[in-house]
Parts: C-alpha cells; sequence; structure tokens
C-alpha cells in the first residue's frame, strides 16, 4: 500500500455483545478474530482494516455473534486527523510486528530441531515427514500473517528470509536421511 492508500483506509469497528454462558461462543468469536489479525480496543470491541483480506473473516465474526445470541454492530470508521489515522495503522502494525516476532522465534525452534536430528543422526523418513509439516505449517502462517499485514511491519521482510532458510535448512536435511537410506540399502552386511 502506497501513503496515500494507508491515509485513506477505513476501517472496521465492531462492537460485539454476547451471553455469559455458555463460554464457548465468546471464544469461538475471539478465536476467529484473533486469527483473522483483528485489533481488540476493549471488551468486545475490535477493529480492522477494511480490505478485502479480513472480509470473510469479519463476517464469519458476525455470524458466529447473531448464532449464539449475542448482538454485533459493525462501524465504519477513520482517523479524525491524519495523526488519529497514523496512530491507528501504528497499532496494528504494532500486533503484526508481534506476530512477526512469534514467526521468526519458530523458525529459530525450527532450525533448532533439524540441527538435533542430523547432530543425532535421526535421519529416518518418518522424521522427515515431521519437518516437512512443521515446515509446511510454517509456509502457511506466512503466507496468513502476510495477507493480513496490510501496512508492512519490519519483520516481515526478515521472516521471508528466515522462512527460505528453513525451507534450505529441510531440502538439506532430506538429502541427508535419502543419503542414508540409500547407503543402508547398499550396505552388503
Amino acid at each position: 500500500m502506497t501513503n496515500s492508500e494507508h491515509a485513506s483506509v477505513k476501517w472496521l469497528i465492531l462492537v460485539i455483545k454476547l451471553p455469559a454462558d455458555p463460554s464457548r461462543h465468546r471464544v469461538a468469536v475471539w478465536r476467529e478474530l484473533r486469527r483473522i489479525g483483528a485489533l481488540s480496543l476493549g471488551q468486545g470491541i475490535w477493529a480492522a482494516p477494511e480490505v478485502p483480506v479480513f472480509t470473510e473473516g469479519v463476517q464469519r465474526a458476525l455470524e458466529l455473534t447473531e448464532s449464539a445470541g449475542g448482538q454485533a454492530v459493525a462501524l465504519q470508521a477513520s482517523g479524525r486527523s491524519e495523526t488519529d489515522a497514523a496512530r491507528f495503522r501504528e497499532m496494528f502494525t504494532a500486533a503484526r510486528s508481534a506476530d512477526w516476532t512469534e514467526f521468526l522465534a519458530d523458525c529459530g525452534k525450527f532450525e533448532k530441531e533439524i540441527a538435533k536430528e542430523i547432530r543425532i543422526g535421526k535421519l529416518t523418513l518418518a522424521e522427515l515427514e515431521e519437518e516437512e509439516q512443521s515446515l509446511e505449517r510454517l509456509r502457511r502462517w506466512h503466507r496468513d500473517l502476510t495477507a493480513r499485514d496490510v501496512f508492512g511491519a519490519p519483520e516481515a521482510s526478515e521472516a521471508a528470509k528466515r522462512l527460505k532458510q528453513c525451507a534450505a535448512a529441510c531440502e538439506d536435511y532430506s538429502e541427508l536421511v535419502f543419503s542414508a537410506l540409500h547407503s543402508t540399502d547398499e550396505d552388503p552386511s
């Protein structure tokens, strides 16, 4: 998004009121709004940029609220001044930065796990499949975060690099696994 597009972004403000019991309805709505990256402004008040990537998730949250017997109001808003609009973008971007930081930490865990498997010589197809599933989870997460990060948090570029490093580490690990399996197959003893 360009700076002028940033300035013109409208926000959806969701005011959600749900019955106290059963709590599973509040949890379901909370999870949906967190999943899409909505910004919690206070109890039952959420904000998301009014851009297409959020539309489906906002609609699901509203439907979950209604089906639970709750009430939901969706309002369109913008900052009263450019300063207010900038503060809102900063709050939203700070939340995305926190998401990216968590993603980067998981990349580090992934790389450490592969290094450990190599160090202890656990070169099995089962372990490789597990690592490939972990890499695919990181890829999905990266794709979701990229879609939600409409203002471009500074950690995004580092996250893209780290994901490539994770993919390279997994590829190197798979080559070691296949080499180990083939050397075992060819061992005449």
